[in-house]
Protein backbone atom coordinates (compact mmCIF):
# COMPACT_ATOMS: atom_id res chain seq x y z
CA UNK A 1 0.00 0.00 0.00
CA UNK A 2 1.55 3.31 -1.11
CA UNK A 3 1.47 6.06 1.59
CA UNK A 4 -0.50 8.05 -0.14
CA UNK A 5 -3.21 5.56 -0.26
CA UNK A 6 -2.53 4.92 3.68
CA UNK A 7 -2.60 8.92 4.20
CA UNK A 8 -6.12 8.67 2.76
CA UNK A 9 -7.64 5.70 4.32
CA UNK A 10 -6.54 7.04 7.72
CA UNK A 11 -8.00 10.31 6.93
CA UNK A 12 -11.26 8.68 6.75
CA UNK A 13 -11.35 6.43 9.22
CA UNK A 14 -10.57 9.30 11.15
CA UNK A 15 -13.42 11.74 9.49
CA UNK A 16 -16.21 9.00 9.55
CA UNK A 17 -17.09 8.82 13.56
CA UNK A 18 -16.58 12.15 13.55
CA UNK A 19 -19.21 12.51 10.81
CA UNK A 20 -21.49 10.14 12.52
CA UNK A 21 -21.22 11.88 16.26
CA UNK A 22 -22.14 15.35 14.83
CA UNK A 23 -24.96 13.57 12.80
CA UNK A 24 -26.52 12.05 16.07
CA UNK A 25 -25.84 15.52 18.11
CA UNK A 26 -27.39 17.16 14.86
CA UNK A 27 -30.38 14.96 15.64
CA UNK A 28 -30.52 15.47 19.18
CA UNK A 29 -30.03 19.16 18.54
CA UNK A 30 -33.27 19.41 16.56
CA UNK A 31 -35.27 17.75 19.26
CA UNK A 32 -37.89 18.74 21.59
CA UNK A 33 -38.64 18.10 24.86
CA UNK A 34 -35.22 17.79 27.74
CA UNK A 35 -32.55 15.43 25.44
CA UNK A 36 -29.65 14.53 27.10
CA UNK A 37 -26.84 15.43 25.18
CA UNK A 38 -23.74 13.77 25.58
CA UNK A 39 -21.03 15.47 27.36
CA UNK A 40 -23.26 17.92 28.63
CA UNK A 41 -25.18 18.43 31.96
CA UNK A 42 -28.27 20.01 31.33
CA UNK A 43 -30.58 21.33 33.79
CA UNK A 44 -34.10 21.79 31.85
CA UNK A 45 -36.19 24.40 33.43
CA UNK A 46 -37.59 25.34 30.54
CA UNK A 47 -37.63 22.03 27.87
CA UNK A 48 -37.72 23.22 24.13
CA UNK A 49 -40.05 23.19 22.37
CA UNK A 50 -40.32 22.03 18.67
CA UNK A 51 -38.03 24.51 16.89
CA UNK A 52 -40.15 25.60 14.17
CA UNK A 53 -41.64 27.73 17.24
CA UNK A 54 -38.08 28.98 18.96
CA UNK A 55 -37.54 32.74 17.90
CA UNK A 56 -35.60 33.43 14.94
CA UNK A 57 -32.39 33.72 16.51
CA UNK A 58 -29.39 34.77 14.02
CA UNK A 59 -26.88 35.11 16.76
CA UNK A 60 -25.12 34.02 19.94
CA UNK A 61 -24.48 36.56 22.16
CA UNK A 62 -21.63 35.24 24.91
CA UNK A 63 -21.75 37.07 28.30
CA UNK A 64 -19.95 36.78 31.46
CA UNK A 65 -21.12 38.11 34.82
CA UNK A 66 -19.49 39.09 37.63
CA UNK A 67 -21.17 36.04 40.11
CA UNK A 68 -19.13 34.38 42.23
CA UNK A 69 -19.51 30.13 41.76
CA UNK A 70 -22.55 28.98 41.97
CA UNK A 71 -24.68 32.22 40.98
CA UNK A 72 -25.29 30.67 38.00
CA UNK A 73 -27.88 28.39 39.50
CA UNK A 74 -29.65 31.65 41.14
CA UNK A 75 -29.57 33.67 38.19
CA UNK A 76 -31.13 30.88 36.06
CA UNK A 77 -34.17 30.25 38.52
CA UNK A 78 -34.85 34.05 38.19
CA UNK A 79 -34.85 34.25 34.57
CA UNK A 80 -37.30 31.18 34.75
CA UNK A 81 -39.76 33.08 37.11
CA UNK A 82 -39.44 35.89 34.99
CA UNK A 83 -38.10 35.47 31.32
CA UNK A 84 -38.18 38.48 29.69
CA UNK A 85 -36.23 40.13 32.52
CA UNK A 86 -32.82 41.59 32.19
CA UNK A 87 -30.40 38.28 31.91
CA UNK A 88 -30.39 35.60 29.15
CA UNK A 89 -31.60 32.36 27.91
CA UNK A 90 -28.82 29.99 28.72
CA UNK A 91 -26.70 29.97 32.06
CA UNK A 92 -23.20 28.23 32.63
CA UNK A 93 -22.10 27.34 35.98
CA UNK A 94 -18.57 27.04 36.59
CA UNK A 95 -18.45 23.01 37.17
CA UNK A 96 -20.34 23.20 33.16
CA UNK A 97 -23.54 22.93 34.30
CA UNK A 98 -26.20 24.59 31.76
CA UNK A 99 -28.92 25.71 33.01
CA UNK A 100 -31.92 26.66 30.32
CA UNK A 101 -33.69 29.01 32.01
CA UNK A 102 -36.03 30.52 29.57
CA UNK A 103 -38.59 29.28 26.31
CA UNK A 104 -36.99 29.49 22.78
CA UNK A 105 -39.77 32.05 21.81
CA UNK A 106 -39.58 34.06 24.03
CA UNK A 107 -37.03 37.34 24.38
CA UNK A 108 -34.74 38.29 27.58
CA UNK A 109 -33.44 41.61 28.18
CA UNK A 110 -29.66 41.50 27.00
CA UNK A 111 -27.12 43.20 25.18
CA UNK A 112 -27.47 47.44 24.78
CA UNK A 113 -28.43 47.69 22.04
CA UNK A 114 -25.26 47.21 19.47
CA UNK A 115 -23.82 50.38 20.42
CA UNK A 116 -20.63 49.76 19.57
CA UNK A 117 -19.47 51.38 16.14
CA UNK A 118 -15.87 51.76 16.54
CA UNK A 119 -14.46 48.81 15.37
CA UNK A 120 -11.80 48.11 18.23
CA UNK A 121 -12.60 44.13 18.30
CA UNK A 122 -14.41 43.46 15.05
CA UNK A 123 -15.54 45.30 11.76
CA UNK A 124 -18.81 46.87 13.17
CA UNK A 125 -20.88 47.38 9.86
CA UNK A 126 -22.96 44.64 10.13
CA UNK A 127 -23.11 44.53 13.73
CA UNK A 128 -24.00 48.42 14.91
CA UNK A 129 -27.67 48.12 15.81
CA UNK A 130 -28.13 44.99 14.40
CA UNK A 131 -26.80 42.46 16.63
CA UNK A 132 -29.51 42.47 19.72
CA UNK A 133 -31.63 40.69 21.91
CA UNK A 134 -34.57 40.09 19.38
CA UNK A 135 -32.26 37.72 17.09
CA UNK A 136 -29.57 37.21 19.48
CA UNK A 137 -29.64 34.25 21.78
CA UNK A 138 -27.40 35.30 25.08
CA UNK A 139 -25.53 32.95 26.98
CA UNK A 140 -24.00 34.13 30.37
CA UNK A 141 -21.03 32.57 31.88
CA UNK A 142 -21.49 33.03 35.71
CA UNK A 143 -18.12 33.20 38.44
CA UNK A 144 -16.07 35.89 37.34
CA UNK A 145 -15.46 37.35 40.52
CA UNK A 146 -13.93 39.33 42.36
CA UNK A 147 -11.88 39.14 39.70
CA UNK A 148 -13.61 40.41 36.10
CA UNK A 149 -10.37 39.60 34.11
CA UNK A 150 -10.79 35.83 35.68
CA UNK A 151 -11.31 33.72 32.32
CA UNK A 152 -13.75 30.53 32.42
CA UNK A 153 -13.11 27.73 34.41
CA UNK A 154 -11.63 24.31 31.80
CA UNK A 155 -15.27 22.88 32.95
CA UNK A 156 -17.26 25.97 31.30
CA UNK A 157 -14.92 25.54 27.93
CA UNK A 158 -15.50 22.17 27.72
CA UNK A 159 -19.29 22.87 28.23
CA UNK A 160 -19.39 25.70 25.45
CA UNK A 161 -17.66 23.48 22.68
CA UNK A 162 -20.28 21.33 22.79
CA UNK A 163 -23.10 23.75 23.75
CA UNK A 164 -22.19 26.07 20.91
CA UNK A 165 -22.31 23.48 18.57
CA UNK A 166 -25.58 22.55 19.73
CA UNK A 167 -26.89 26.05 19.70
CA UNK A 168 -25.87 26.63 15.72
CA UNK A 169 -26.85 23.07 14.66
CA UNK A 170 -30.49 24.17 16.48
CA UNK A 171 -31.10 27.49 15.15
CA UNK A 172 -28.82 27.03 11.71
CA UNK A 173 -26.20 30.23 13.06
CA UNK A 174 -22.48 29.82 11.36
CA UNK A 175 -19.75 30.60 13.49
CA UNK A 176 -18.85 34.27 12.52
CA UNK A 177 -22.45 35.19 13.96
CA UNK A 178 -20.88 34.14 17.46
CA UNK A 179 -20.12 37.53 19.36
CA UNK A 180 -18.82 38.45 22.46
CA UNK A 181 -20.78 41.02 24.14
CA UNK A 182 -17.75 43.78 24.39
CA UNK A 183 -17.49 43.39 20.69
CA UNK A 184 -20.87 44.78 20.08
CA UNK A 185 -21.40 46.49 22.91
CA UNK A 186 -19.46 49.44 24.93
CA UNK A 187 -18.74 47.65 28.20
CA UNK A 188 -16.66 47.70 31.02
CA UNK A 189 -13.12 48.45 30.02
CA UNK A 190 -11.64 46.33 33.27
CA UNK A 191 -11.85 43.18 30.39
CA UNK A 192 -13.56 41.97 27.44
CA UNK A 193 -16.29 40.31 28.13
CA UNK A 194 -17.09 36.95 26.32
CA UNK A 195 -14.43 37.83 23.74
CA UNK A 196 -12.29 34.48 24.66
CA UNK A 197 -15.11 32.36 24.59
CA UNK A 198 -16.34 34.09 21.22
CA UNK A 199 -13.17 33.55 19.50
CA UNK A 200 -13.15 30.08 20.70
CA UNK A 201 -16.14 29.18 18.78
CA UNK A 202 -15.10 30.61 15.81
CA UNK A 203 -11.85 28.57 15.67
CA UNK A 204 -14.10 25.18 16.26
CA UNK A 205 -16.40 26.00 13.51
CA UNK A 206 -13.75 26.64 10.77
Amino acid sequence: MSRLLAAVLAALYLTIPAAAEDAELEKLARASGTPEIPGLKIVWLAPWRDVDSANRWRNIIVHQTEGPAGSARGGALAQAKNPTRRGVTVWVETDGTVYWAAAENLVPTHGDGANRNDNKYIDNRSTYRQVVRDNSIGVEFAGNYPDVAAGPTEAQVAAWKILVKVLRMRYGIPADRVYAHNWIDYKDARYCEGCWLATLARVWGE
